[in-house]
């Protein structure tokens, strides 16, 4: 495997971590407030990409490092078998990606809303 290869495998499986702490880091929030530093702006982003139709720029730097490492798709190992239809779903149309930046914002608004809800209940009562 070249480096450019395990550079594009290593850039998906930090895409999808990235991915995973957009949706769901309101929960190390939850429990660690200071978290919310990193995933505010991380969320934001996430719902931004989405609601813009940008595609984040993690994946033309994937799909160059693919190239350079003489690959011209997606087939092959682990990551891009598993991880990558994960990423990249087939079939993606906007309104999907308009409901992924909405459940982005409503699931993120919740777990934000119930911590500052409890943080103002201990502080009132």
């Amino acid at each position: 495997m070249s480096m450019s290869a395990l550079a594009a495998d290593t850039l998906v499986v930090v895409h999808l971590a990235f991915v995973l702490f957009v949706v769901l880091g309101g929960l190390l929030v939850y429990r660690w407030p200071r978290w919310a530093w990193l995933h505010v702006p991380a969320f934001a982003w996430g719902a931004v990409i989405e609601f813009n139709n940008w595609v984040c720029p993690l994946t033309p730097l994937e799909q160059r490092l693919r190239l350079a490492a003489g690959e011209g798709g997606y087939g092959g190992g682990f990551s891009e078998h598993y991880l990558l239809p994960l990423i990249y779903p087939e079939g993606l149309t906007r309104e999907i990606q308009l409901a992924l930046g909405l459940f982005v914002l409503a699931i993120n608004a919740l777990v934000y809303g119930i911590w500052l809800w409890r943080k103002w209940r201990k502080r009132a009562g």
